[in-house]
Protein backbone atom coordinates (compact mmCIF):
# COMPACT_ATOMS: atom_id res chain seq x y z
CA UNK A 1 0.00 0.00 0.00
CA UNK A 2 1.31 3.32 -0.89
CA UNK A 3 0.33 6.55 1.32
CA UNK A 4 0.79 9.60 -0.21
CA UNK A 5 0.72 12.90 1.59
CA UNK A 6 0.36 16.86 1.05
CA UNK A 7 0.82 20.06 2.18
CA UNK A 8 -2.46 21.84 3.34
CA UNK A 9 -2.18 25.61 3.60
CA UNK A 10 -1.90 25.13 7.21
CA UNK A 11 1.37 24.20 8.34
CA UNK A 12 0.27 22.05 11.19
CA UNK A 13 -1.56 19.79 8.98
CA UNK A 14 -0.94 17.51 6.60
CA UNK A 15 -3.24 15.30 4.04
CA UNK A 16 -2.54 11.67 3.44
CA UNK A 17 -4.50 9.84 0.83
CA UNK A 18 -4.30 5.76 1.19
CA UNK A 19 -5.45 5.58 -2.41
CA UNK A 20 -9.02 3.94 -1.38
CA UNK A 21 -12.60 5.43 0.18
CA UNK A 22 -12.28 6.42 3.32
CA UNK A 23 -15.85 7.84 4.03
CA UNK A 24 -18.48 6.38 1.52
CA UNK A 25 -20.57 9.37 2.33
CA UNK A 26 -20.17 12.75 4.19
CA UNK A 27 -16.83 13.52 6.38
CA UNK A 28 -15.88 13.77 10.21
CA UNK A 29 -13.84 16.01 12.42
CA UNK A 30 -12.76 15.15 15.64
CA UNK A 31 -10.97 17.70 17.53
CA UNK A 32 -10.21 15.50 20.80
CA UNK A 33 -9.03 12.22 21.59
CA UNK A 34 -12.29 11.96 23.04
CA UNK A 35 -14.77 12.91 20.35
CA UNK A 36 -12.85 9.73 17.95
CA UNK A 37 -15.42 7.50 19.64
CA UNK A 38 -17.49 6.23 16.50
CA UNK A 39 -13.54 6.24 14.68
CA UNK A 40 -11.33 3.04 15.07
CA UNK A 41 -9.13 5.58 12.71
CA UNK A 42 -9.12 8.25 14.56
CA UNK A 43 -8.90 6.59 17.53
CA UNK A 44 -5.51 4.68 16.60
CA UNK A 45 -4.36 8.20 15.00
CA UNK A 46 -5.03 9.66 18.26
CA UNK A 47 -2.63 7.27 20.43
CA UNK A 48 -0.31 8.75 18.14
CA UNK A 49 2.27 10.95 20.15
CA UNK A 50 1.99 14.52 19.07
CA UNK A 51 -1.36 14.07 17.01
CA UNK A 52 -4.06 16.78 17.66
CA UNK A 53 -6.85 16.69 15.35
CA UNK A 54 -8.21 14.38 12.69
CA UNK A 55 -10.34 14.82 9.63
CA UNK A 56 -11.76 12.32 7.41
CA UNK A 57 -12.70 13.00 4.01
CA UNK A 58 -13.57 10.84 0.98
CA UNK A 59 -10.37 9.40 0.11
CA UNK A 60 -8.11 11.82 2.23
CA UNK A 61 -6.77 11.83 6.00
CA UNK A 62 -6.42 15.52 7.07
CA UNK A 63 -4.18 14.93 10.66
CA UNK A 64 -2.98 18.27 12.42
CA UNK A 65 -0.20 17.82 14.67
CA UNK A 66 0.09 19.18 18.05
CA UNK A 67 1.88 22.83 18.27
CA UNK A 68 4.76 21.58 20.65
CA UNK A 69 5.53 18.69 17.71
CA UNK A 70 7.21 18.39 14.48
CA UNK A 71 6.47 17.21 11.51
CA UNK A 72 9.71 14.98 11.47
CA UNK A 73 8.77 12.89 14.37
CA UNK A 74 4.93 12.43 14.13
CA UNK A 75 5.08 11.65 10.01
CA UNK A 76 6.06 8.09 10.33
CA UNK A 77 4.07 7.03 12.90
CA UNK A 78 0.91 8.76 11.24
CA UNK A 79 1.56 6.71 8.20
CA UNK A 80 1.96 3.45 9.91
CA UNK A 81 -0.93 3.94 11.64
CA UNK A 82 -3.05 4.34 8.69
CA UNK A 83 -1.65 1.68 6.98
CA UNK A 84 -2.18 -0.79 9.97
CA UNK A 85 -5.86 0.28 9.59
CA UNK A 86 -6.11 0.34 6.07
CA UNK A 87 -4.49 -3.17 5.93
CA UNK A 88 -6.94 -4.75 8.59
CA UNK A 89 -10.01 -4.20 7.05
CA UNK A 90 -11.57 -2.02 9.52
CA UNK A 91 -13.72 0.76 8.43
CA UNK A 92 -12.99 4.39 9.18
CA UNK A 93 -16.20 4.77 11.07
CA UNK A 94 -18.28 2.55 12.66
CA UNK A 95 -22.42 2.57 11.73
CA UNK A 96 -24.09 5.35 12.84
CA UNK A 97 -27.92 5.54 13.98
CA UNK A 98 -29.91 7.35 11.29
CA UNK A 99 -31.21 10.88 12.27
CA UNK A 100 -34.83 11.35 10.33
CA UNK A 101 -37.13 14.78 10.60
CA UNK A 102 -35.86 18.56 11.23
CA UNK A 103 -37.64 21.50 9.11
CA UNK A 104 -37.62 21.47 5.62
CA UNK A 105 -34.97 24.72 3.96
CA UNK A 106 -35.80 27.65 2.26
CA UNK A 107 -35.13 28.14 -1.38
CA UNK A 108 -32.23 30.36 -0.34
CA UNK A 109 -30.64 27.67 1.81
CA UNK A 110 -31.47 25.20 -0.78
CA UNK A 111 -29.26 27.15 -3.07
CA UNK A 112 -26.53 28.10 -0.70
CA UNK A 113 -26.01 24.14 0.32
CA UNK A 114 -25.96 23.52 -3.64
CA UNK A 115 -23.47 25.94 -4.43
CA UNK A 116 -21.12 24.65 -1.57
CA UNK A 117 -21.70 20.96 -2.20
CA UNK A 118 -20.87 21.80 -5.98
CA UNK A 119 -18.44 24.88 -6.31
CA UNK A 120 -17.09 25.01 -2.58
CA UNK A 121 -16.27 21.76 -1.28
CA UNK A 122 -14.79 20.03 -3.83
CA UNK A 123 -12.10 22.74 -3.54
CA UNK A 124 -11.80 22.76 -0.02
CA UNK A 125 -11.25 18.99 0.29
CA UNK A 126 -8.38 19.06 -2.41
CA UNK A 127 -6.49 21.39 0.78
CA UNK A 128 -7.61 18.56 3.07
CA UNK A 129 -10.34 20.27 5.05
CA UNK A 130 -14.47 20.88 4.35
CA UNK A 131 -16.95 23.49 4.80
CA UNK A 132 -20.23 22.63 6.07
CA UNK A 133 -23.38 24.91 6.05
CA UNK A 134 -24.52 25.47 9.83
CA UNK A 135 -27.48 28.48 9.57
CA UNK A 136 -28.45 31.59 7.51
CA UNK A 137 -29.86 34.32 9.25
CA UNK A 138 -30.75 37.81 7.83
CA UNK A 139 -28.27 37.98 4.78
CA UNK A 140 -25.24 36.21 6.71
CA UNK A 141 -24.11 32.46 6.42
CA UNK A 142 -22.41 30.74 8.88
CA UNK A 143 -20.45 28.07 8.00
CA UNK A 144 -18.02 25.42 9.97
CA UNK A 145 -14.43 24.94 9.11
CA UNK A 146 -13.12 21.38 9.10
CA UNK A 147 -10.05 20.11 8.74
CA UNK A 148 -7.31 21.68 7.71
CA UNK A 149 -9.65 24.81 7.38
CA UNK A 150 -9.79 24.69 10.85
CA UNK A 151 -7.08 27.48 11.87
CA UNK A 152 -5.58 27.57 8.74
CA UNK A 153 -4.12 31.15 8.32
CA UNK A 154 -5.81 31.56 5.08
CA UNK A 155 -8.88 30.74 6.35
CA UNK A 156 -10.94 34.29 6.80
CA UNK A 157 -8.99 35.49 3.06
CA UNK A 158 -11.26 32.35 1.73
CA UNK A 159 -14.14 32.87 3.39
CA UNK A 160 -14.36 36.52 2.74
CA UNK A 161 -12.20 36.49 -0.61
CA UNK A 162 -13.78 33.81 -2.13
CA UNK A 163 -17.04 32.14 -0.72
CA UNK A 164 -18.36 35.21 0.19
CA UNK A 165 -17.64 37.05 -3.08
CA UNK A 166 -19.61 33.77 -4.93
CA UNK A 167 -22.59 33.49 -2.42
CA UNK A 168 -23.11 36.79 -2.78
CA UNK A 169 -23.09 36.88 -6.88
CA UNK A 170 -25.34 33.97 -7.31
CA UNK A 171 -27.35 35.03 -4.24
CA UNK A 172 -28.34 38.44 -3.73
CA UNK A 173 -29.99 37.70 -0.19
CA UNK A 174 -26.21 36.89 1.10
CA UNK A 175 -24.71 39.79 2.56
CA UNK A 176 -21.89 38.05 4.79
CA UNK A 177 -20.52 35.03 5.44
CA UNK A 178 -18.65 33.93 8.89
CA UNK A 179 -17.34 31.37 10.75
CA UNK A 180 -18.41 29.86 13.77
CA UNK A 181 -16.61 27.59 16.31
CA UNK A 182 -17.84 23.57 15.32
Amino acid sequence: MFIQTEDTPNPSTLKFIPGQIVMSAGTADFRTADSAGRSPLARALFNVGGVDGVFLGSDFVSVTKAADSDWFAVKPAVLATIMDHFTSGMPAMEEAEAVTGGEADSEIVVQIKEILDTRVRPAVAQDGGDIVFHDFDDGVVYLHMHGSCAGCPSSTATLKAGIENMLRYYIPEVREVRAVAA
